[in-house]
């Protein structure tokens, strides 16, 4: 069963671009919340993991703050 990505990010965050690539790379489904345009999106991101910076990476319900290539492989059993 495919995982429920979702990726909260920024127009011009590097992290969230590797982020992203690495997601590709594997051919990892997600969707994406740009928080910078999005309130709601920001708000979501910030209750869920109490964070105002990007990425937030939210697989399965588990958080993933920064591009943490380790535990999103570990996560989405890469």
């Amino acid at each position: 069963m495919a995982n429920q990505v979702t990726i909260y990010s920024t127009p011009t965050c590097a992290y969230c671009k590797m982020t992203k690539e690495f997601f590709k790379e594997h051919n990892v489904a997600y969707s994406e919340k740009n928080v910078a345009e999005d309130a709601g999106a920001r708000n979501e991101m910030i209750q869920k993991s109490g964070q105002m910076g990007v990425p937030v990476i939210d697989i399965d319900g588990q958080l993933v703050v920064g591009f943490q290539k380790e535990k999103l492989s570990d996560l989405l059993n890469l």
